[in-house]
């Protein structure tokens, strides 16, 4: 008798101490499981082409304010789309950022995006500044606008983007290269709304009008202006504001010399393209990539682009900054922006039949 009960004590011993380890194995697993979900909680990783000291400023303010940590990996757009694509699946990109709705698209006909849902998103950006299939959204929006010489130009002599292919302009237009994608996007907004021989027209009387071969940037634009090189320059209007306010005097000193004009105010309305981010299809930090463009596309953050960056909010419910209010109230194309992406090629295409380097 004695000897069963000894028996049956350890049977019994041995099933407790194999529970307890069962128990302590699932502890651990669930532990492993846990810290690994923490780990993924707290990061989000940002591919951006955007280079502001504000977006930096605003990065860190999210990171206080949620406790997710921005990993920044800065660089040229194309180069950006290039790498995610050769990272494949181990990408560590979450979130991709660039300051163009073309390459938002071209990443997402590259199959490098992914849809997202989020109510507050569609609360805070309306419809036209988000892709149709919400793989991205816009953050921020910039006008193309005409900066003349206020000392031989008149704002009464200047109307549409059409009209500077008037005699009156010859040899004092300026503009970029055809290289650079904010003229692609100007062009492939004007064949959604003009179609592509009226489109081609334009350009071709644009570049019989150039005041001399496009080259440099936005800003350089503005200084051939001062230089006495063309009268009228066609760029986008943060570029105005950030001159208006640089801390180089030679910058000021050229921009107060010049205006602003929107064009096609009686008609088609000013081009107007975004900044703006989409998360990448392989994302191991969804949820957090959404929280930070939640954030960006909220009041707080908004506001900031504006007063900082001299960029329009995308969110209704922000007011411009003082500047941008002192320019007046301006009527845009009544285009969805998912256009620009779909006659990239087109554009690309007139360039080059038209002989716009």
């Amino acid at each position: 008798m004695k000897k069963v009960l000894y028996l049956f004590l350890t049977l019994a011993l041995l099933v407790l101490s194999a529970c307890g380890n069962d128990s302590t194995s699932k502890s651990t697993t669930n532990d492993t499981k846990d810290t690994k979900e923490t780990t993924e909680s707290k990061e989000v990783n940002l591919y951006t082409a955007r280079h502001y000291e504000v977006d930096d400023q605003l990065y860190a303010k999210f990171e206080e304010e949620t406790g997710i940590k921005v990993n920044l990996i800065k660089g040229d757009a194309d180069e950006l789309l290039e790498r995610i694509k050769r990272e494949g699946d181990a990408t560590p990109a979450d979130l991709f950022l660039t300051a163009d709705a073309g390459r938002l698209y071209r990443a997402k006909e590259d199959g490098l995006l992914q849809a997202v849902s989020s109510d507050l998103l569609d609360q805070q950006i309306p419809a036209n500044y988000q892709d149709k299939d919400q793989m991205w959204y816009g953050l921020t929006k910039r006008a193309r606008v005409l900066i003349y010489n206020k000392e031989t130009v008149k704002p009464e002599e200047l109307s549409t983007y059409e009209a500077l292919t008037e005699e009156q302009w010859k040899s004092r237009v300026l503009i970029r290269s055809s290289e650079n994608i904010y003229n692609q996007s100007l062009v492939a907004s004007f064949i959604g709304i003009n179609g592509e021989e009226k489109t081609k027209e334009w350009a071709r009387g644009l570049v019989a009008n150039f005041a001399q071969t496009p080259q440099g940037g936005d800003r350089d634009q503005a200084k051939a202006i001062a230089a006495g090189i063309g009268d009228v320059a066609i760029m986008n209007s943060y570029y105005f504001g950030q001159m208006l306010n640089s801390l180089e005097p030679e910058e000021v000193k050229v921009a107060e010399g010049l205006g602003l004009f929107f064009p096609n105010q009686e008609t088609t309305g000013t081009h107007v393209n975004v900044s703006g981010a989409g998360v990448v299809k392989t994302s191991k930090n969804k949820d957090n990539a959404i929280k930070l463009l939640e954030f960006l596309s909220a009041p707080e953050a908004q506001s900031t682009f504006a007063e900082a960056n001299y960029e329009y909010p995308v969110n209704e419910s922000v007011e411009p900054s003082e500047l941008l209010k002192s320019w007046g109230e301006f009527k845009e194309q009544d285009i969805s922006l998912s256009v620009l992406g779909d006659n990239n090629a087109k554009s690309i295409l007139i360039f080059n039949e038209v002989g716009w380097k």
